[in-house]
């Protein structure tokens, strides 16, 4: 390359380095880029997701106010919906098919799993549509996209507490009396959201990329529900039945029978400490822990992606 001097010599300059080359990733570096929506570090996540925990409150409140804004009945069907279905089941399993014999208290024992299976099954029904539901809120703000997931789940925790309030009435109805072991609760349902949150983050992603998931995810929480003795007691129906052990120790296993085990082993005088899997406290620790540590990070490892595509 060449220039003109002031007094008219032609001077000859070095030309500029070529990015012939060069990769993107060099390129970027030598001209000081950054990627636009990169993925922090999983402590910068953190620290991001706690940053905003007022919007995750704020969201989550103004989803459940709307949830039923266009019903006449409005949030009452916060609680109808959960009676509705469990007077529904009360009628199928309780009284057709028989579940109830050898059940003490099974009208609170019904009431108590319906309520919390719905806890778990709303908060992966609506995790799994966190992203693909929110996609203009995505593409449009900056923020950590696991505030959605996590919003949608304390949405449906804050529903759960207005049908425990109808719950503690039924239980006062047929006769249960408030003991120490309620206080149970408290743990029970924090493990619980806890696992409800990590699962809905792995049904966050995979809904992201397929949203066809979430026609297909009724059918697999209704199965799942079966196997969860949501109307019936598994103990009962294991007993003299000559089924493998292994089937035995999935079906105890489960983490949502732990979870409503648990609730009726706080609420109910006649679910005994008998009536408990061994090491049921473990079971509710360990899936929370692992659900909820796995399903962050899986969540977090496509965080660069959501919204793209």
């Amino acid at each position: 390359m060449s220039e003109t001097t002031h007094d008219g010599a032609v001077a000859m300059s070095a030309p500029p380095a070529s990015d012939e080359g060069l990769t993107p990733a060099q390129r970027a570096q030598k001209y000081g880029l950054s990627q636009s929506g990169a993925r922090p570090g999983l402590p910068e996540y953190v620290r991001q997701l706690w940053d905003r925990r007022h919007f995750i409150s704020a969201f989550a409140s103004a989803k459940l106010t709307a949830q039923y804004s266009q019903a006449k009945l409005g949030q009452v069907w916060q609680v109808a919906t959960p009676l509705l279905n469990a007077l529904v089941y009360y009628l199928i399993f309780g009284l057709l098919i028989g579940t109830r014999k050898g059940v003490p208290d099974f009208v609170p024992f019904l009431v108590t799993g319906v309520f919390i299976f719905t806890f778990t099954q709303s908060s992966v029904m609506a995790g799994t549509r966190s992203i693909s539901g929110n996609l203009g809120l995505v593409r449009a703000l900056h923020f950590p996209r696991a505030c959605l997931p996590v919003s949608f789940c304390l949405m449906q925790l804050q529903q759960l507490l207005f049908s425990m309030g109808v719950l503690v009435v039924i239980l006062l109805g047929f006769g249960q009396i408030p003991t120490w072991s309620w206080l149970l609760v408290i743990p029970a349902l924090t493990l619980q959201f806890v696992f409800n949150t990590g699962l809905a983050m792995v049904m966050a992603r995979l809904g992201s990329k397929t949203p066809d998931l979430a026609q297909l995810m009724p059918f697999i929480m209704r199965t799942w529900m079966y196997a969860s003795g949501v109307m019936f007691s598994i103990d009962l129906i294991l007993k003299g039945k000559h089924v493998p052990a292994f089937v035995e120790v999935l079906l105890n296993a489960n983490p949502a029978a732990v979870y409503i085990d648990l609730m009726r082993f706080a609420l109910i005088d006649s679910f005994t400490h008998d009536k408990l899997p061994p090491h049921v406290w473990a079971f509710a620790g360990g899936w929370a822990l692992l659900m909820g540590v796995v399903g962050f990070v899986y969540f977090w490892k496509a965080e660069e992606r959501y919204g793209r595509g």
